[in-house]
């Protein structure tokens, strides 16, 4: 499916310019809180809704991790837009991100699964579903990379309120591990010995896949093995077993409703080919379901000016630094698939 008309011509036919506000809510699951922030139009109103999903590890609410430099997160920006176009949203943290992610870790340790980050989706949703200003029969899910799959997740599973639609940005097509070692490779093919390191990696991941531990060579850079051990934590070894072999093309082949897949030309993560093919395919035949491939936009749908060889250089720089701004085009096109859908 195509997207017509300029960047500049769609938002504003999108926007209705209105002003946002957002406010903090809170929620329990099994014992624990949980905390989002919701933003929406002001002035009286039922609004359709988005709910935000970040993607893995510590990622936050906003889609900003402690890893990675800035808190100038993507979906912070995003629910601002989407407010000023008189859309309300919900972002969440994890129960292992955010403030009280330590705390909660050592209440979750060991039992962090596909089946736990799904509980916690379910119980956002229904908090957002109960908002006196959400419309809960118009809401989207609008997930970033592992994001998509608990999303595919909740769609497919029958879950009460249904989605209206989903927006799955940056959907990985391979399964993880495959994933991982293509980023590993981009990374290490111009270092002196890199098929060296390449050829230790993947004797360390089949070990992992056949269900041993990776035990990677000691001579494989520190930044490699602290990549590699972190499937192996036995905080998420649960939940990076699951994974390993996960890719969102056999549930994106069984969702029933639009749902639009996003891929940016400049994402180092998720490549547009490789992954975006097996999930066109997976797609084939499938009217409700449609893609996009901004040519700026990096893997958190930020403008990205510089060449992926630069990227691969210093992964993660472009995400939530305090200079960088949404894709002009990807904001476009999202805006103008929801104001369809969420017209009907």
């Amino acid at each position: 499916m195509t997207f017509g008309g300029t960047v500049a011509e769609v938002i504003l036919h999108c926007q209705t310019v209105l002003m946002a506000q957002s406010d903090e809510i809170k929620w329990h699951l099994d014992g624990i809180e949980m905390a989002g922030t919701v933003t929406y139009p002001e002035g009286d109103g039922i609004f359709p809704a988005i709910i935000f999903v970040a993607g893995s590890g510590p990622t936050d609410r906003d889609w900003c991790s402690p890893l990675l430099p800035g808190s100038n997160g993507s979906a912070r920006l995003l629910a601002e837009a989407f407010a000023e176009a008189g859309i309300a949203s919900l972002r969440y943290d994890k129960r292992v991100s955010g403030p009280n992610g330590m705390a909660n870790a050592q209440k979750l340790f060991g039992k962090l699964s596909m089946q736990s980050h799904l509980d916690e989706l379910v119980a956002a949703i229904r908090a957002l579903s109960v908002l006196e200003f959400v419309d809960p029969t118009r809401i989207v899910g609008f997930g970033n990379s592992e994001g998509t799959l608990h999303l595919l997740h909740y769609a497919n599973s029958g879950q009460a309120p249904a989605l209206l639609g989903l927006v799955l940005a940056a959907p990985p097509g391979r399964p993880i591990e495959t994933v991982l070692l293509s980023q590993l490779q981009f990374q290490l093919a111009s270092l002196p010995g890199g098929n060296d390191m390449m050829r230790h990696i993947r004797k360390a991941t089949q070990r992992f896949s056949t269900g041993q531990a990776m035990e990677p060579e000691v001579t494989l850079p520190d930044g490699v093995r602290a990549v590699l051990a972190s499937f192996e934590a036995p905080a998420n070894l649960p939940l990076a077993r699951e994974l390993w072999q996960e890719s969102a093309t056999g549930s994106l082949a069984t969702v029933n409703i639009p749902t639009l897949v996003l891929i940016g030309g400049k994402d180092i993560q998720i490549d547009a080919r490789a992954d975006g093919e097996p999930l066109q395919q997976s797609a084939a035949g499938k009217s409700n379901i449609s893609f996009a491939f901004p040519e700026k936009a990096n893997h958190v749908f930020k403008e990205e000016d510089r060449s992926l060889e630069e990227l691969s250089a210093a992964p993660g720089t472009g995400y939530s630094e305090a200079d960088t701004r949404l894709d002009q085009e990807s904001l476009a096109i999202i805006l103008e698939w929801l104001h369809r859908h969420f017209g009907r």
